[in-house]
């Protein structure tokens, strides 16, 4: 019982670890027109799965059975030969088991796919006709079959196609454009089929050439002189939808004013441009071509005149990128203007004639251009002007990018303004030719050192952001970038410092110092103001005017018996023209030297009692005049001094003051003995100079003492 059990429970728990294979779906079959018949399925083939594949055909006579290991399977051709409908059916087995699929019916004759045609010729039978002959691959007995063409011109991606049918195995494919290019391919599948074959090889031909198609034609203003004449440049081209290969064997011009039948004709123009300088009147312009089958219909266009205003219709344009296209739309407030003329040109082209290019579109107020056919990167200037019959408008004029990236450099940024905790950061517009793109704003970077880096972003019209909360006496960096729709670029970092010290704090320290010293100042004079006596002396001490000096006193009486200097010289000699002094008396030296404490005693005095009597007479104390300008009294002829000056005067500097003892000594050494009178001369000696008395005279001015004896009046 319990093997038994055992027994049951191993089977079971190998039938529920058992995986069975997945069911064959989605069965699939093509016969090749005299070749294999071809079936699949899905699952796709699995590691360890294997299928059986049985079929029924003749009409379910015969059956055809086979094995594969792949999920697909091709019948030999013995079995597969239409008219017939066979049965199909897919049985996958594993190891765990075997799945079978559902039974599929299959008529042969629509599920028939041939080779691809063979095109024999493309023949142009007008300007706008090909006629094509083909031919299958296979050798078919249906007559009756199902074709499909397509074509595009040469420079084209844009494929057309066309379904035709019948017996012959020609078409004719109408509606082209003359003298153009195209290539052509074809496929077909016979009437009952639901397999079309593959496309045959594809073969180019040229429809047959016709007179030029009319041209589009446009102009640019030139600005009037002073007599009103401009010139105006005229510019053709080949309207949208020409053809391709249209050839032209040149242009003819021809204009006049509009109130004038004086025509001007201009022939066998080779370019696509011309310059007419015309007077400032309103004047009418015709372009044609032509090639060897004749000429094409006239272009005519307008020329205001100088002083005509135009009209303007657009109210708003805007440019956008609908990939792969750049589009531009414009509202216009005027409907009956049907017709718009679109120029552009890169902005950064230095002549814009050469680099416009225009367009013309109608019945639509929209513009579309490939973004392959602009300059990636570049700015483009487009406007829209609207025509009216004969009337060009007032142009809208936009600029746009058929492609954007990250500016190549970033902004030019410097720091001013630099304050305690604020400082403004502005930064220079990147030139257009390094912008790549609109830009859209700018961020402010900005960091102190060793801190948390802060952002600030402004739109794209800000130049200039002030930075605030900043850190009194803190070093940071500060960097802006201009960001584009495609990306932006960082400018160079720059480095600055926070003040110290306000500006404030520097003028309210300034005004408290200047204050302080104001008011000082007030002070100052307010005192010397009520004290000006001891203010003038403290400031400016009185200084003794030696010409006032009492030394005059006493020495006027000694020098009055002193005869004139021209009588002491020698009568025997008259060669010698030299001045030989008088000896001098030996008590001069006492009277000369003076003691200094003495003389401040005088002067002291002085001050304080002026007016009172001398020691000498009652007269006042008196300094001595200098040797060199006499005080003699009035009435006296007091020429004895001049002596000693004129004797002095030659060496009076240059002696130093500090040499007086030494002087003294010399000077004693050649005064005359006691016994020797005063007034008498050596015999045969001339009486020298004292060295002593000519520097004391010229340098030194002395007060006499109140005790100095008094001397008798004689000669020197």
């Amino acid at each position: 019982m319990w093997t038994l059990a055992l027994w049951v429970f191993s089977l079971l728990y190998k039938f529920s670890l058992a995986v069975l294979p997945a069911k064959p779906e989605n069965i699939s079959c093509i016969l090749y027109f005299d070749k294999r018949m071809t079936c699949t399925w899905n699952p796709e083939e699995t590691n360890g799965t294997s299928y059986t594949v049985r079929m029924t055909y003749s009409f379910g006579k015969r059956n055809h059975t086979d094995y594969t290991t792949k999920s697909s399977y091709s019948f030999p051709p013995s079995v597969t030969l239409p008219p017939d409908n066979c049965d199909v059916e897919v049985e996958a087995q594993n190891g765990d088991g075997k799945v079978k699929s559902d039974l599929t019916h299959w008529d042969l004759e629509a599920i028939v796919k041939t080779e691809p045609p063979i095109i024999l010729s493309v023949n142009p039978i007008s300007n706008k006709m090909f006629q094509i002959q083909w031919k299958p691959r296979e050798n078919l007995h249906l007559d009756y079959l199902k074709c499909m063409i397509r074509f595009r011109t040469i420079n084209s991606t844009h494929w057309v196609r066309v379904n035709f049918e019948g017996y012959d195995r020609v078409c004719n494919l109408t509606g082209l454009q003359a003298f153009t290019e195209y290539v052509i391919a074809l496929q077909f599948r016979t009437n009952k089929s639901r397999y079309w074959s593959n496309w045959s090889k594809e073969e180019t031909a040229t429809t047959m050439e016709e007179v030029p198609h009319v041209l589009d034609l446009w102009r640019v203003l030139g600005p009037a002189d002073m007599n009103g004449d401009r010139n105006v440049l005229l510019l053709w081209q080949k309207a949208r939808g020409a053809p391709v290969l249209e050839r032209t064997l040149g242009y003819n011009i021809q204009y006049f004013p509009e109130n004038s039948t004086n025509l001007t004709e201009i022939n066998n123009i080779t370019g696509q441009q011309f310059e007419l300088l015309l007077t400032g009147q309103t004047h009418c312009v015709s372009v044609t071509s032509f090639n060897s089958l004749g000429k094409s219909q006239e272009a005519t266009l307008r020329i205001p005149a100088v002083d005509e205003d135009t009209f303007q219709c657009i109210r708003a344009m805007q440019a956008h990128l609908a990939e792969p296209l750049l589009v531009v739309e414009w509202q216009t407030s005027n409907p009956e203007v049907d017709t718009w003329m679109v120029e552009w040109f890169p902005e950064e082209a230095e002549s814009k004639f050469p680099a416009l290019s225009w367009e013309s579109v109608s019945q639509v107020t929209n513009w579309t251009i490939e973004q392959d056919k602009l300059k990636p990167f570049v700015c483009y200037n487009i406007s829209v002007y609207p025509v009216l019959g004969h009337k060009v408008g007032k142009p809208y004029s936009i600029q746009a990018y058929a492609k954007e990236k990250a500016p190549s450099k970033g902004p030019e940024t410097r720091v001013e303004n630099i304050g305690l905790k604020t400082a403004t950061v502005i930064w220079k517009e990147i030139p257009k030719s390094l912008r790549y793109g609109f830009i859209n704003n700018y961020t402010i970077f900005y960091q102190a050192e060793g801190g948390k880096e802060f952002s600030k972003t402004v739109n794209s019209s800000v130049l200039q952001y002030d930075l605030e909360s900043l850190t009194r006496r803190t070093s940071y960096t500060v960097r802006v970038m201009a960001s584009t729709r495609a990306g932006g670029t960082k400018g160079a970092t720059i480095n600055f410092k926070t003040s110290s010290i306000s500006v404030f704090e520097i003028v309210l320290l300034t005004s408290v110092v200047g204050g302080g010293l104001l008011l000082l100042s007030i002070k100052m004079v307010t005192f010397g103001l009520k004290k000006s006596n001891r203010f003038t002396r403290l400031c400016c001490p009185e200084v003794p005017n030696p010409a006032e000096s009492s030394l005059a006193t006493w020495l006027k009486d000694d020098f009055k018996g002193k005869s004139n200097l021209k009588d002491s010289k020698t009568t025997g000699n008259t060669e010698d023209r030299a001045l030989k002094p008088s000896l001098v008396p030996a008590d001069l030296i006492d009277k000369l030297v003076v003691s200094f404490e003495n003389f401040l005693e005088v002067v002291s005095r002085e001050e304080a009692g002026k007016g009172q009597e001398s020691l000498w007479g009652g007269e006042e104390n008196e300094y001595v005049a200098s040797p060199s300008r006499p005080a003699s009294p009035p009435g006296k002829n007091f020429q004895e001094p001049s002596l000693l000056t004129e004797a002095a005067s030659g060496d009076s500097h240059s002696r130093p003051l500090g040499m007086v003892e030494e002087t003294e000594s010399e000077f004693s050494k050649r005064l005359p003995s006691s016994g020797q009178s005063p007034g008498q001369e050596p015999p045969g000696e001339e009486p020298a100079l004292n060295p002593y008395l000519k520097n004391s005279v010229t340098t030194r001015e002395f007060l006499v003492h109140e005790n100095f004896p008094e001397h008798n009046k004689g000669e020197l």
